[in-house]
């Protein structure tokens, strides 16, 4: 929120410095960010005066410039060289003194130094319109009337406004200060705390007058839900037109655009006062009736920017008798608004549902200053005060006549909101004791009503504008945020309250994980728990009936809680190659969602480590071959973390599903699915615009924190006998794995077997079509004695055996 520090300042009854404005806002919960200057010139010509041209001669070096002698009221006259075509001798002229900052128009600011020009020495600069940001013409210098005064300020002579900007942070449950008068407000119940009889300063608004007999426009609301009230006012014979420099520089100062008189004076009070209006040419409210309505589903409607948009069923509108006008709360229409031809003005001052304008401001991602106030809440109190400000200015600034009374349809009013708040209450959540004049005072200055008090207890009426004070707690909140969180008292001890069991092991195995894999080379990255539901749609493992869908969503795009943590890293690797980063090792561990079908606000949370590998598996070297990353060395990362974990004894399988082309699951008899990894398939990369292999694991968190809680450390001594090694070149179908060859070895080699690994694999020449060879080597090692070749070799024949009778394998 951007607050005019001159327009702030009219509302308070003593002066204050800006800094010490800024000051008090941010105590007061209302955080300053920024702090700037406003100049309706860029510079507010600061270092230029009047001065008048005593003596012109030519220049005796160049026969365009001429030397000139020029008073600014110094008594000292400055040597000025000039080659504009029009000056002369005794006229009064703008000039920029030594150390002034031009901003010319469309060209880059400098400063005015002593110079020589062409041999003749200049103190200053006559200056032209467009030199100094006044206008666009370079004709000549600007020649000033005969009477004005020898040294007056340039700033003061073209009335230069200047203004400091405060920009504040409005949090989402603030929408009383998103105005000056609100900001005003916190300032004086904050000084109201030392002085007393402090008010703020309201606009009066009791010289407005109206007839008694009805307006030309009746109102009908038929959704009472959606606008609870709804006020109007129909003004004759306004003169649309340019408005006042003061209310130009008010709009300027605090980022808006000044249309023309009658649309920046609504601009003025919704940003005075917190209230939206808006102001329809009256002669376009066909039937002279105003309708506050929804209309059917699908009914085209064009704005104020000139798009055609489908309204839905559940936006509000504010029709006429033969069609919608303008989106209640939110944007008004192209065709009802006021241009330079309107005579006749109906002027809206309505309080809306928030739940309504905020659905219709997100359906069609409209996003103004009405609708920002409307969505978080205004004061349904307040709409009359808003209307009569807006029509005396009206009246002073557009010539403007109200005729016939207000329009205040109102058939329900919001009831009073009347609370208790208990004086134990402000000191056990506070931690404070805050006299019991300073909490009145405070109450008071924030304008809420202290109705009656007992020793125990304050009953209070809070006013509606303080939409976010419902509750004792939120009283309490108020007085602390005015009083001040700087005098909440600090204990000298600071008490620890160590987490469950449970919390402390998670976080110890996520930062145990968390450095195994980073000193592998992945890198961590941290996801929107929200996705597309589009991407959700390529894994038909998760139906659309388990899908956690958002009731309104921020976009569209993010339209669904995450079943998966597939897509959020496939975005990441997408937006990293996008950028030249291709070779990438990724990691997340978080949660995924999910509903259960037919059992409607029952949700399941996982937890999932994932892994993504993309791009090179070896940074570029001169002493490496570049080779890109592949299933093995995904299945390297994964098998060395169920190692570092010590998880043992997992049985592989095949695995593939609508996003992996092939890949594997490891399974352990105790836990059932610990991991699947493997290839991502094209359709699903392409889809994630990624023209590239993705290689991806998925790992079940609790059943690895469990195992990994199992886990014992255990020592073994260092061998004392040798180990043996043996190895075998087998041809076996094409049909048969590594795993079965694995899996045989480790049964028939019991306790002596040690290791196993594949170092060859070939297929081609010298073997028979459909075969391949696999050369395998084996460590033995006992640790009763040394292992003697009868033993191995017995060992090997057996396996040899085995091979060929359950795999078809022979020796090579």
């Amino acid at each position: 929120m951007k607050l005019s520090y001159k327009q702030l300042s009219t509302y308070l009854p003593v002066p204050l410095s800006v800094e010490r404005t800024a000051e008090i806002l941010t105590l007061t919960g209302l955080e300053v960010e920024d702090i700037f200057a406003f100049e309706t010139v860029k510079g507010g010509l600061q270092g230029m005066v009047v001065g008048q041209v005593v003596e012109k001669d030519k220049h005796p070096d160049a026969d365009r410039l001429s030397v000139t002698r020029v008073d600014i009221g110094t008594g000292t006259l400055l040597d000025i060289v000039c080659g504009a075509p029009n000056v002369a001798a005794g006229q009064k002229v703008i000039v920029a003194t030594v150390g002034a900052t031009l901003y010319p128009v469309g060209g880059e600011p400098f400063s005015i130094k002593k110079s020589k020009i062409r041999g003749a020495v200049s103190e200053g600069m006559i200056c032209a319109e467009d030199e100094i940001g006044l206008g666009e013409s370079h004709a000549g210098i600007m020649v000033l009337p005969e009477d004005t005064p020898i040294g007056m300020p340039a700033a003061e002579y073209f009335r230069i406004d200047t203004d400091t900007v405060i920009e504040t942070n409005i949090t989402p449950n603030r929408p009383d200060a998103a105005c000056h008068i609100g900001s005003a407000r916190d300032i004086i119940a904050y000084l109201g705390i030392e002085a007393d009889g402090l008010q703020l300063n309201l606009p009066d608004v009791s010289a407005f007058t109206t007839g008694s007999n009805a307006g030309p426009v009746q109102v009908e609301i038929e959704n009472t839900e959606a606008c609870p009230r709804y006020s109007g006012l129909y003004l004759k014979n306004v003169k649309v037109g340019e408005s006042p420099d003061w209310l130009k520089n008010f709009l300027l100062a605090i980022g808006l655009r000044p249309i023309n008189n009658v649309v920046d004076i609504t601009n003025f009070v919704l940003m005075e006062t917190g209230q939206p209006l808006h102001a329809f040419d009256a002669d376009a409210v066909k039937g002279n009736k105003v309708i506050v309505k929804t209309c059917a589903e699908g009914t085209l409607f064009v704005t104020l920017d000139g798009t055609e948009r489908r309204l839905g069923a559940s936006d509000l509108m504010i029709c006429n008798a033969s069609g919608p006008m303008c989106i209640a709360g939110v944007f008004g229409g192209l065709h009802s608004g006021t241009t330079e031809k309107t005579v006749n003005v109906f002027l809206e001052s309505a309080y809306f549902n928030p739940s309504w304008v905020r659905r219709t401001s997100k359906s069609h991602g409209l996003k103004t200053d009405s609708s920002f106030r409307f969505e978080r809440g205004t004061d349904p109190e307040g709409t009359l005060y808003a209307l009569k400000r807006a029509a005396l200015l009206m009246q002073e600034i557009c010539g403007a006549e109200p005729e016939g009374a207000i329009v205040d349809v109102y058939p329900t009013p919001v009831p009073e909101r009347v609370i208790s708040l208990r004086k134990a209450k402000i000191a056990s959540v506070s931690g404070m004791e805050i006299p019991g004049d300073i909490c009145k005072k405070i109450l008071t200055g924030l304008g809420i009503e202290i109705r009656s008090e007992s020793s125990e207890a304050y009953e209070v009426r809070v006013p509606l504008f303080k939409t976010d004070v419902t509750r004792e707690i939120d009283l309490v909140e108020e007085l602390v945020r005015v009083y001040g969180l700087n005098n909440v008292p600090l204990n000298k001890t600071i008490g620890y309250t160590p987490g469950p069991r449970g919390e402390r092991e998670a976080i110890r195995f996520y930062k145990k994980t968390a450095a195994f894999l980073s000193a592998g080379g992945f890198n961590e990255i941290l996801t929107n728990s929200l996705i597309h539901s589009k991407n959700a749609a390529l894994m038909a493992e998760v139906k659309e009936e388990e899908w956690v869908k958002v009731i309104n969503p921020i976009s569209s795009e993010l339209d669904i809680m995450r079943p998966t943590l597939l897509f959020s890293g496939l975005d990441v690797v997408a937006r990293n190659r996008n950028h030249k980063s291709p070779d990438l090792r990724l990691f997340e561990m978080a949660n995924t969602y999910k509903a259960v079908p037919g059992k409607p606000d029952q949700y399941i949370q996982d937890e999932k480590l994932c892994l993504w590998i993309s791009g090179a598996e070896n940074p570029e070297s001169w002493r490496n071959t570049a080779a890109p990353s592949g299933f093995y060395t995904l299945k390297a990362a994964v098998d060395g973390l169920l190692q570092f974990l010590g998880i043992e004894g997992q049985e592989a399988a095949e695995y593939q599903d609508s996003v992996l082309e092939y890949g594997l699951e490891y399974r352990s008899k105790k836990a059932g699915s610990l991991a699947v990894f493997g290839h991502i398939r094209s359709k699903t990369a392409e889809a994630m615009d990624i023209k590239a292999d993705v290689w991806y694991a998925e790992l079940d968190v609790k059943k690895l924190q469990q195992a990994d809680a199992q886990h014992a450390i255990r020592f073994r001594e260092i061998p004392k006998y040798p180990s043996v090694r043996r190895d075998l070149a087998l041809v076996v179908s094409k049909d048969v794995k590594y795993t079965q060859l694995e899996d045989i070895a480790r049964k028939k080699g019991k306790k002596l077997l040690r290791g196993i690994n594949l170092f060859d694999v070939y297929e081609g020449k010298n073997l028979p079509e459909g075969t391949r060879s696999y050369a395998l080597s084996y460590i033995f090692m006992s640790e009763e004695g040394t292992l003697t070749d009868e033993t191995i070799d017995g060992l090997m024949k057996e396996l040899i055996g085995t091979y060929e009778s359950e795999l078809g394998a022979r020796l090579r």
